[in-house]
């Protein structure tokens, strides 16, 4: 059964996105982070505080293998960094696979992201300077993970319905 797998960035839309997607073309949509979450009874940040990002990226991998390896038709959300670790990037292009990088530029991130950065650990401490230089550098360092995907999807300057469309035209 065939996955549709978005990735990109944090604040890009993937989970917004794949929710709405999942209205529209009747696909459970599950969002790997959350998954994760269900199966350890932790936060992700508990798990990063208790066991470290090792075992974190391990347990990442195995359940997005489950997840591409379950006999449904899925919409799987990966978190910011899933493609760049235990070689997931290569999962993006398995049988069965549809991947889309949903690709946003840094002034996009920057707006989506300072507004809620209390809750993203990782900027929460940081100035607008300092946020953008962050977002800039892992951009940078993700960029050849993230265009691993198939499919490319800008989503500067487009509603959610927008993105939602161009991604359906290219599952057509």
């Amino acid at each position: 059964m065939r996955k549709i797998i978005l990735l990109g960035y944090m604040g890009c839309g993937k989970s917004t996105i794949a929710s709405s997607l999942s209205k529209n073309i009747k696909i459970p949509f599950v969002d790997l982070d959350k998954k994760i979450e269900e199966k350890t009874n932790l936060s992700i940040n508990a798990i990063f505080e208790k066991h470290g990002e090792i075992y974190f990226r391990k347990l990442e991998h195995e359940v997005f293998l489950e997840l591409l390896h379950s006999p449904d038709e899925l919409i799987i959300g990966l978190g910011g960094g899933t493609p760049c670790y235990a070689n997931n990037h290569e999962l993006l292009k398995g049988e069965g696979v549809v991947s889309i990088y949903l690709k946003a530029s840094i002034e996009t991130l920057f707006q989506r992201l300072a507004v809620n950065k209390s809750k993203r650990p990782l900027l929460a401490d940081k100035s607008e300077g300092e946020m953008k230089e962050f977002i800039a550098i892992h951009l940078f360092e993700r960029s050849f993970y993230y265009n691993q995907a198939q499919y490319n999807v800008v989503v500067d300057d487009k509603t959610i319905h927008q993105t939602v469309l161009d991604i359906m035209d290219l599952l057509a």
